[in-house]
């Protein structure tokens, strides 16, 4: 099944998730001859149609999610280059914005995820969203991720090893209390330059299969009050 990006849903997502000037990286990996395709927007729109025009062209199109140094739009202005090698590092992010949670289903490597382990991912985060609710924690973005699921919770921290510490430190916990054979919550988002599947475009792992289909990642709720 052929199965079109989203531009609407780019476009929403990238205002969702960056503030108007932020500085954001766009980085696609593994295209192989042209190696690691990347470049530097404050331009949103160009932003957009540069991930529309990428996508479906690697396994995933990612952007980071936090604020990114402004002096790195020398690097490549509002446009993409191919056989990138230097991309954003934790020292070039001005502040942390998100604190993002990957569910990712236990599969092969390479693959799509099936259904059924697609199905548990987007479960695992629920509960998850649930308990955290419980704890007092405010109510997150929840996310397809394609294969499995993602939960961003908005957060205003400076970027130093204090803030680094306390975002580890929640996923160990997450990790610790729902992860199993089953889905995996990744304890390795925890760094300020990650990069995060952009919403609206494919997830291509591996061939799309009827058992393992390609899917678009997308944003599935946003809550009517959205901070931290």
């Amino acid at each position: 099944m052929f199965i079109i990006p989203d531009k609407g849903q780019i476009v929403k997502a990238i205002q969702l998730l960056h503030r108007p000037g932020d500085v954001v990286e766009l980085r696609i990996l593994n295209t192989g001859k042209t190696g690691t395709v990347a470049g530097y927007y404050n331009d949103f729109e160009k932003l957009a149609d540069a991930a529309l025009n990428l996508s479906g062209r690697a396994p995933a199109i990612y952007a980071t999610l936090n604020p990114v140094n402004p002096a790195l739009l020398a690097r490549s202005s509002n446009k993409y280059a191919v056989n990138v090698k230097i991309t954003t590092s934790d020292q070039d992010i001005t502040r942390r914005t998100w604190l993002p949670i990957d569910f990712d289903p236990v599969r092969p490597s390479g693959v799509s995820s099936t259904e059924a382990e697609h199905e548990a991912a987007l479960k695992r985060a629920q509960q998850v969203r649930a308990w955290l609710r419980e704890q007092g924690w405010s109510e997150p973005i929840y996310a397809d991720s394609g294969n499995g699921a993602h939960l961003l919770y908005p957060i205003e921290l400076l970027n130093d090893d204090a803030s680094r510490d306390h975002v580890k430190s929640c996923l160990e916990v997450l990790d610790g209390l729902f992860s199993d054979e089953k889905v995996q919550v990744d304890t390795t988002t925890f760094n300020a330059a990650r990069i995060w599947k952009m919403y609206g475009t494919l997830a291509c792992k591996g061939e799309s299969t009827t058992d393992r289909p390609h899917r678009l990642a997308q944003i599935l709720e946003i809550p009517e009050v959205l901070g931290s």
